[in-house]
């Protein structure tokens, strides 16, 4: 099985084949804004709060994809660089199966348990509704989320990354198409963004099937045996993404309680368009190391420690250059991200453009951050993986977010991720070093 991932690469080679990677993430993150701003702007304030609340459900769904996703993928990559093809198919098979039927008891347990979960996230009478209205068609519909967010690893490391550009591109515009015609000229209310989403990550998932399908491509379904030696194993390479989502959503929570007391409603408002811009950003360094990450496990696998360290090495040199372009951009553009979501001369507008400011210095940091935690994953690694994704973005967060402000007022709110970034670096540069010993990454 001669793939893509097994080649010699250059600096220029290996944009080129992470490049459809990083510009399906920054695509994602692109519509996932729009989502926001649409539902904002037609349904209001109430709807953007429904949806916020019940994000931590959809992140436990997003969760479980990307952790099989990434997980699943150092397994699979791993065995086709052994020369183990049958052994690949059998575990992408197995992965897909799991990842569905894990999918749908979350979904049995939700809609039974809907009312206690909604309520228990923070939904209050008036709210509940909404919520629900969202919650259900996206629950119901969640093996697709999931398939989407499977396919969209697995075709990279098929050696076809380009086919999840183009879909998740696709399926991004159909998405904001329907919000506006559901929300704006049927009136379908929030449940009709639920199912705008759900259609658009249909696109992916139903051409993922049929592509997987075809037993003329390399990689393709086959029959399998029930292996949970190995599915716990992509589960724990992949342990630093599901704890990434799970993350978010309590410290989501933390910045809206803060902020809430700081500044009141312009203060919420103003957090929000600020992480959307980080999600933004980070999208690249997310999107590099879903790119590169199968091409690591594949030399990892086929032993080949010269281009193991040629990639590494690249890598580096590209999160250093890009790491300091993200900064400036970031800073340039910042009074036109806040100018998007609200008008200038607001309180919320002034709150956000001084804290963009302040708060961009994570991303000299994040990059690094984020490809650190993605090689010890590509290298089966779930142990390190995990280690700096929980520091990242959980226990340095809180710890930051529960002191900084308490000294230093609504500054501490903005300098707490770069702090958790920092801090986290230092880590990463620690692992990078020791663990070298054992994998032979670095010359």
């Amino acid at each position: 099985m001669k793939t893509n991932i097994s080649k010699h690469f250059t600096l220029p080679s290996l944009i080129w084949y992470t490049l459809p990677s990083m510009i399906m993430m920054i695509f994602m993150s692109i519509y996932t804004i729009a989502d926001g701003v649409i539902v904002s702007q037609y349904l209001g304030d109430s709807a953007l709060s429904a949806l916020n609340i019940v994000y931590p459900v959809i992140f436990l769904v997003n969760g479980i994809g990307v952790m099989l996703g990434t997980g699943g993928s150092a397994i699979i990559a791993k065995k086709i660089g052994e020369g183990d093809i049958k052994s690949a198919r059998e575990h992408f098979s197995f992965f897909v199966f799991s990842s569905v039927l894990i999918t749908l008891v979350i979904t049995i347990i939700t809609v039974i348990f809907q009312d206690p979960i909604i309520r228990l996230l923070g939904a209050n009478d008036a709210l509940l509704a909404q919520c629900k209205a969202y919650l259900m068609p996206s629950i119901l519909f969640a093996s697709i989320t999931v398939l989407q967010l499977l396919f969209q690893c697995y075709f990279s490391t098929a050696g076809k990354p380009n086919y999840s550009l183009i879909l998740t591109i696709a399926g991004g515009l159909i998405n904001i198409v329907l919000d506006l015609l559901f929300l704006g000229r049927f009136n379908f209310g929030i449940s009709g963004a639920a199912i705008a989403t759900i259609l658009g990550q249909s696109i992916l998932a139903a051409f993922g099937l049929l592509y997987f399908f075809t037993k003329k491509n390399d990689l393709h379904f086959t029959k399998f045996q029930i292996d949970i030696k190995s599915l716990l194993q992509a589960c724990f390479n992949g342990s630093s993404e599901m704890v990434s989502n799970l993350a978010n959503a309590v410290v989501t929570f933390l910045f809206n309680i803060i902020m809430m007391k700081l500044a009141g409603e312009s203060g919420v408002a103003a957090i929000t368009i600020i992480l959307y811009g980080q999600f933004l950003f980070n999208s690249l360094y997310l999107g590099f190391s879903i790119g590169v990450s199968p091409i690591i496990s594949y030399q990892y696998g086929a032993k080949n420690k010269e281009e193991l360290q040629n990639i590494t090495r690249i890598s580096l040199r590209f999160l250093t250059i890009t790491s300091i372009l993200i900064l400036g951009i970031s800073l340039f553009s910042s009074d036109w991200i806040v100018g998007v979501f609200v008008k200038s001369h607001t309180k919320t507008y002034a709150l956000a453009a001084f804290g963009f400011s302040i708060f961009a210095i994570n991303y000299l940091f994040s990059g690094l951050n984020i490809f650190c935690s993605g090689l010890f994953t590509a290298l089966s690694d779930g142990k390190h993986s995990a280690i700096l994704s929980f520091l990242r973005t959980f226990f340095w967060m809180i710890v930051s977010l529960l002191l900084l402000p308490n000294l230093i007022g609504i500054t501490g709110v903005w300098i707490a991720v770069p702090v958790a970034e920092f801090s986290t670096l230092l880590l990463s540069l620690y692992f990078l070093i020791t663990q070298n010993k054992r994998y032979h990454y670095l010359k």
